[in-house]
């Protein structure tokens, strides 16, 4: 009897009595684990009856059989099975036995459960714009890591980025390539303006145009940065030293007290 208890009868058992215990002898080879009958019975409709002392029968469609708690979630709600519904939490150990309903519905079926039946509902994704997406998002990666230079200082990335914002602009190697005319090599002043195209005059005068300001403008920042960063410490001094001042000139010292007194 203790041996059937834990035995409940497979979905792979030739034949079933009402309660579902075993109807032959021959069916010995066949039973397995209550754990792994239930398992495969998930989506299924069955009816489980519970052992005592809280004996009760439940019927509804299995939801899941987890195999690390022991415990299984029966959905006893009618209709289709779906994240809406009552659910029931049975642990393994207090199933006497179950009874198959009705086979789990199949995917091509009408009973099967499907994205419209889903809560919250489930839209169909737009594969196509995700690729788009995708590819969009992988383009500007390409083209960010084109735009840093391999091998060349803070200073020669500032200018091409300034570059990059009024001129089609490209590395080749550690030169910088503007507008595919002009090419400008390290250290990057304007003697090192190069024309590609001979005779294309124009063009080279305005790179050096714009290369000049460029500079100025770096100049201009590395100067205020060096004279921030060194005005900082004086600064500090001085008001430590106003403060040391200004604490020794309200401090009497021995003498006054003294005077003080004899006075």
């Amino acid at each position: 009897m203790a041996e059937n208890k834990r035995h409940g009868v497979g979905v792979k058992a030739p034949a079933q009595g009402p309660s579902g215990a075993a109807t032959s002898a021959g069916m010995a080879a066949a039973m397995v684990p209550l754990e792994v009958a239930l398992s495969g019975a998930i989506g299924a409709r069955i009816r489980i009856s519970t052992a005592t002392p809280t004996s009760s029968t439940i019927e509804g469609t299995l939801f899941t059989a987890c195999p690390i708690t022991n415990l299984v979630a029966i959905n006893t709600a009618d209709g289709k099975q779906t994240q809406a519904g009552d659910y029931r939490i049975i642990p393994v150990s207090r199933i006497q036995s179950f009874q198959l309903l009705s086979l789990a519905p199949t995917a091509n079926s009408a009973e099967a459960p499907s994205f419209s039946d889903a809560v919250p509902p489930v839209h169909a994704l737009d594969v196509r714009a995700l690729r788009a997406r995708e590819a969009s998002a992988i383009g500007k990666l390409h083209e960010s890591e084109a735009r840093r230079g391999k091998g060349v200082t803070r200073e020669a990335q500032e200018i091409f980025d300034a570059f990059s914002r009024t001129m089609p602009a490209r590395w080749d190697g550690t030169n910088i390539v503007v507008a595919d005319a002009v090419t400008i090599a390290a250290p990057y002043h304007i003697d090192d303006c190069r024309s590609i195209v001979a005779g294309d005059t124009a063009a080279l005068s305005r790179v050096r145009k714009v290369l000049e300001m460029e500079r100025k403008k770096i100049e201009l920042r590395n100067a205020s940065t060096t004279i921030g960063t060194a005005g900082a410490f004086p600064r500090s001094a001085s008001v430590k030293d106003a403060r040391t001042s200004a604490s020794a000139s309200t401090s009497p010292g021995p003498g006054a007290a003294g005077q003080r007194k004899g006075g």
